[in-house]
């Protein structure tokens, strides 16, 4: 489901927080750990997001949460989409299913331990 982002100059982090479910402390926290995540602050401290800052929340939120990457997998991810080195997928597209991500995982795990009985069978004990 795409989330409508209002027509707006600037979102308080209260209303960043409603709009794509993450709690202000975690917006916070992002903000430290994802350089590309840098909303203004006003005169008073307070941040100002723009709509740019509100999809990539959105992004993030989608690269921790669905995909389940580590942040520092996510900000591997959106540094590539940045320099243009990745393709961000299409608005719509469907994350690979948990079932399938176990699947292709086991798949490169019997491989792995294929390649390994088979050089242990060679070599003398």
């Amino acid at each position: 489901m795409v989330q409508a982002i209002p027509d707006k100059l600037y979102f308080r982090i209260g209303e960043v927080a409603d709009l794509t479910g993450v709690p202000a402390y975690v917006l916070r926290y992002w903000e430290s750990e994802f350089k590309l995540l840098h909303p203004k602050k006003n005169e008073a401290g307070q941040r100002l997001y723009r709509k740019r800052d509100v999809e990539l929340v959105l992004r993030i939120k989608s690269l921790l949460y669905n995909e389940r990457l580590t942040l520092e997998g996510a900000k591997k991810r959106l540094l590539a989409e940045a320099r243009g080195e990745a393709e961000p997928p299409e608005p719509g597209a469907r994350a690979p299913a948990h079932g399938e991500a176990l699947e292709r995982m086991r798949g490169r795990l019997e491989a792995i331990r294929s390649l390994l009985s088979r050089d242990h069978r060679g070599r003398g004990p």
